[in-house]
């Protein structure tokens, strides 16, 4: 009799557990709709405006601005000084009608701001420079793209490129050889001044001003009217490697394996299900193990 109570208890118990869970996920369902349904709300918000200009989310401004400069960049390779026109009126409604607010910082929207500025410049000058159209898109195309893909932008790309100029900067120091000391810095001024406003975009600007700093100083080694001894120019080499991993996001080599997280679709509900079940079949092995030594009677 008591052991038929028992397992009454166990079964209603776990059907509660089963019950608990299913709320739960219901719970949580609803919580996302809402969430969509704010999500949707604000989107709505973000497109409308009272004063005719059509304001856009952060995200969707973002991916316009990079199909925005990817086109114009496309302009630019061809010479059609006229389309490209059109397009930077376009990336300028773009930049007015977005919000980038949480996207990067300040100086990351400053830097956007001042690419497009000197594209401006460019375009409206009497006497149009395709060596500088060229060089003005190429900054915007790498800073738009760092905007809307900050996880793996293209600027990135240009680590080996870098790593290349610093080798042979310390190359040039090993050798006290301040002319290919300058060819190099010189070559690698002009690979960052290309993804500079990335960088800005997505780095701190923190990590920016460093490097910014390092290469000011390097590039004024070989105008020093004192001489530099072979070891400080490598020392120097050394703190621009440890700034470029830095800014690369090379600095930590990543784990190769991690913890296994727990489930997200049972949660803790799941665990003490299993628990629970774990302990029931425990508890009933020691009562059948218990009710087994007290029938027997020895003779």
């Amino acid at each position: 009799m008591l052991r038929g109570r028992y397992y009454v208890l166990v079964i209603l118990v776990f059907c509660w557990l089963l019950t608990s869970m299913n709320v739960e996920k219901a719970s949580a369902a609803q919580g996302n709709a809402g969430e969509g349904s704010g999500k949707v709300s604000k989107q709505s918000a973000d497109v409308s405006s009272g004063n005719g200009l059509t304001v856009m989310s952060g995200k969707t401004g973002a991916q316009q601005l990079e199909q925005a400069a990817e086109a114009l960049y496309g302009y630019v390779l061809e010479g059609d000084v006229m389309k490209v026109r059109q397009e930077t009126e376009e990336i300028s409604r773009i930049i007015v009608s977005s919000s980038f607010e949480g996207m990067t910082s300040v100086e990351g929207i400053n830097a956007l701001s001042g690419v497009i500025m000197d594209l401006k410049a460019a375009v409206a000058s009497a006497k149009v420079s395709q060596q500088q159209l060229e060089a003005t898109a190429t900054r915007l195309r790498l800073a738009a793209n760092s905007l809307n893909q900050p996880g793996q932008p293209i600027w990135l790309q240009y680590y080996k490129l870098i790593r290349e100029d610093l080798n042979a900067m310390e190359q040039s120091g090993a050798t006290n050889d301040l002319a290919g000391w300058k060819t190099a810095v010189e070559r690698l001024q002009g690979r960052y001044e290309n993804i500079r406003p990335a960088v800005i975009v997505s780095r701190k600007p923190e990590v920016v001003n460093t490097f910014d700093s390092w290469l000011s100083y390097a590039a004024g080694i070989p105008s020093s009217s004192q001489k530099i001894e072979r070891a400080r120019l490598l020392e120097i080499v050394s703190y621009g490697q440890d700034t470029v991993r830095v800014m690369f996001g090379k600095e930590k080599d990543e784990p190769a394996l991690s913890v296994p997280l727990a489930s997200q679709e049972f949660g803790i509900w799941g665990g003490l299900a299993a628990g629970f079940i774990i302990a029931v079949l425990a508890y009933a092995g020691y009562r059948k193990y218990r009710g087994e030594n007290q029938n027997f009677k020895p003779i």
